[in-house]
C-alpha cells in the first residue's frame, strides 16, 4: 500500500475521491463516514439496469488539516461522472450537518477560538445532477446550498477543483457559492458542459473536441484571471493540503474573503463582467485576458504554474 508521504506528490487530477479525501488530511487522522462496509447503495439505479457503488460515488470523511477539524466531501468522477443522486446527496447534506453540530460543541467550549471550530473541504469531481435520479438530485443541490448559508459567519467553506471531470451543472453554482475556491491548471468550472454547449449551439460556436479551447474557457487560469479562483495551485495531492493548511490558519473573515459571488458589492462585480463582455465582444478568452493586461496571453497556456502566478493579470487587478 502507498504510503501517505508519497501519496503527497500522487497527481491530485489522477487520484480517486478516496485517496484525495484521505491524502489532504493530516497522516493517520482519517476517518470515513458512512463507508463501503455500511453498503448504502442507491436504490434507484437497479431499477434501471445500472451498476451500483457502495459509497455512490461521493466519499466523506472526518480528519484534521493543520491540526484543525476538517469535514472532507470528495467526489469520483469515474462513477456515472461523479452525478449526484440521493444517497451521495445525503452523504454531502450529513457532513455539513455534523460539522455544525461540532461547531456549537465548539463555541460553547471554547468561545472565541476559531481554530477548534470545523472547516468543510468538497472536492469536486461531477458533471451535476445524475439524470436517473434527477429530482433527488436537484434536492440535494438545494439542501447543500441552504447549508452553506448555514456555515456562514460560523464555519469556512472550501471548494477544491482539480479532477478528471471538473465541475458542471448545479454543482458548479455550489463550488462557486463557498468561502473559497481553490483549482489546479487542470480544474475546470462552469454551468453547462462543453458537448452540451456544442449540440445546442453548434460546433461552430463551441467545438468540444478542442481540448484548449475548453480549458482556455472553463480552466483554471481563466478562472484565477477573472477572479472566481481564489488560489491556483500545482497539480498534487501536496499543493492542494499545503495551500488548504494555510488558509485554514486564517481568520473566518480572511477566508470569507475569498468569495465570488454572495453579496451586493459581488453582484455589481458580476454585472460589470456583463457589460465589459458586451463590449469586447471576445471571441475567446485570450482577448478578456489581453483587456485585463496581459501582454502575450497567447503564451499564457503553456506557462508552468509559477510562472503563471507571478506574471498573470487578474480582473481583480486592473481592467475595466
Amino acid at each position: 500500500m502507498t504510503s501517505w508521504q508519497e501519496m503527497q506528490e500522487k497527481s491530485f487530477y489522477e487520484s480517486t475521491a478516496r485517496e484525495r479525501a484521505r491524502n489532504l488530511m493530516d497522516e493517520g487522522t482519517y476517518r470515513e463516514l458512512a463507508g463501503p462496509d455500511m453498503a448504502i447503495t442507491s436504490p434507484h439505479l437497479p431499477e434501471l439496469g445500472e451498476a451500483v457503488s457502495f459509497d455512490d460515488g461521493v466519499v466523506t470523511a472526518a480528519g484534521r488539516i493543520g491540526g484543525r477539524p476538517v469535514f472532507v466531501i470528495s467526489q469520483e468522477g469515474r462513477f456515472i461522472g461523479g452525478s449526484i443522486g440521493e444517497v451521495g446527496g445525503a452523504k454531502m447534506v450529513g457532513a455539513f450537518v455534523s460539522a455544525l453540530a461540532l461547531y456549537e460543541k465548539a463555541k460553547a467550549k471554547y468561545p472565541g477560538d476559531e481554530k477548534r471550530s470545523p472547516a468543510v473541504i468538497i472536492s469536486f469531481d461531477t458533471g451535476g445532477v445524475r439524470l436517473h435520479e434527477a429530482n433527488a438530485g436537484l434536492l440535494a443541490h438545494a439542501e447543500l446550498m441552504e447549508r452553506i448559508q448555514s456555515c456562514r459567519g460560523k464555519i469556512p467553506v472550501i471548494s477544491l477543483v482539480g479532477s478528471r471531470v471538473g465541475c458542471f451543472g448545479g454543482m458548479g453554482f455550489v463550488a462557486t457559492a463557498t468561502d473559497m475556491l481553490v483549482m489546479s491548471e487542470l480544474g475546470r468550472v462552469g454551468l453547462t458542459g462543453p458537448e452540451v454547449i456544442e449540440e445546442v449551439m453548434g460546433k461552430k460556436e463551441f467545438d468540444a473536441s478542442d481540448r484548449a479551447l475548453i480549458y482556455r474557457t472553463t480552466g483554471g487560469k481563466n478562472r484565477y484571471i477573472m477572479g472566481n479562483c481564489a488560489y491556483l495551485v500545482e497539480d498534487s495531492i501536496q499543493a492542494f493540503r499545503t495551500k488548504l493548511a494555510e488558509v485554514l490558519a486564517m481568520p473566518l473573515g480572511k477566508i470569507s474573503s475569498g468569495r465570488s459571488i454572495g453579496s451586493m458589492e459581488l453582484v455589481t462585480i458580476q454585472l460589470e463582467r456583463t457589460q465589459l463582455a458586451a463590449r469586447l465582444k471576445p471571441k475567446d478568452a485570450r482577448d478578456v485576458w489581453a483587456h485585463f493586461g496581459n501582454a502575450e496571453p497567447d503564451t499564457i497556456p503553456d506557462m508552468y504554474c509559477n510562472e503563471f502566478l507571478q506574471k498573470a493579470k487578474t480582473a481583480k487587478g486592473g481592467g475595466n
